[in-house]
């Protein structure tokens, strides 16, 4: 990444450039939400950058009231130059940003995926809706206050000639985002709940070690 497209960023913007890093060379400047769209136009139109990387979503609800809980990613790279950043914004629950997809074609999925997975809204998209999950899932599984223990699909099977239904995934199959316990987690617990995880974290009683062992069933009780 390139530490002159920092430099030209805050000569440009000021006091709208919040704060840099450039950890492990990977520069990053954090922007006001209400300047977001204007450091994405210049990035395109002065400093070349023409192919987006990436745009996504973070969550952090332990960091609220200090700060907002969702923090807004953009990656884009010059193609001519090769000089590389990434752009963050804070974002409060509820609140909007605006969509890029204006200045770059590629944001449009993107910002469609961080609707469906977090739940921020982008003022100015051209077609906002889901586009990983049907219309009538109730929620949004990226964000960390997703129920760990909510069933989906809450709508019905369809009926097909000749065709064999698979029943809805259990408890402990169907959590395909290997989730910890965030209201354990923000209340000074230390309750693991995904089996893939536990392991990498020392072994913790998973939820699929069965009722008997399981954290879950613990605090059911």
């Amino acid at each position: 990444m390139s530490k002159k497209v920092i430099k030209r960023l805050k000569s440009e913007f000021g006091d709208a450039i919040l704060a840099t890093s450039d950890f492990r060379g990977d520069f990053e400047a954090r922007v006001a939400k209400k300047t977001w769209k204007k450091v994405a136009l210049f990035l395109r139109d002065e400093l070349q950058m023409n192919h987006i990387i990436d745009i996504t979503a973070v969550d952090y609800p332990e960091r609220e009231p200090e700060l907002p809980r969702f923090e807004m990613k953009l990656i884009v790279r010059s193609m001519s130059t090769n000089d590389r950043v990434r752009i963050a914004a804070h974002l409060a629950d509820g609140e909007k940003i605006d969509s890029l997809t204006d200045v770059w074609r590629g944001a449009n999925w993107a910002e469609r995926e961080i609707f469906d997975m977090f739940g921020i809204s982008f003022n100015g998209h051209p077609d906002q809706r889901r586009i990983l999950m049907y219309e009538e899932f109730e929620g949004h599984p990226l964000r960390k206050d997703y129920p760990i223990g909510k069933a989906q699909p809450l709508v019905p099977y369809r009926d097909v000639s000749g065709t064999e239904k698979i029943a809805p995934f259990g408890a402990e199959e169907g959590q395909p985002w290997g989730r910890i316990d965030w209201a354990a987690r923000l209340a000074d617990g230390d309750v693991q709940v995904s089996p893939s995880i536990s392991q990498q974290t020392g072994g913790r009683k998973a939820l699929s070690t069965g009722p008997e062992t399981s954290p879950l069933a613990e605090q059911e009780e």
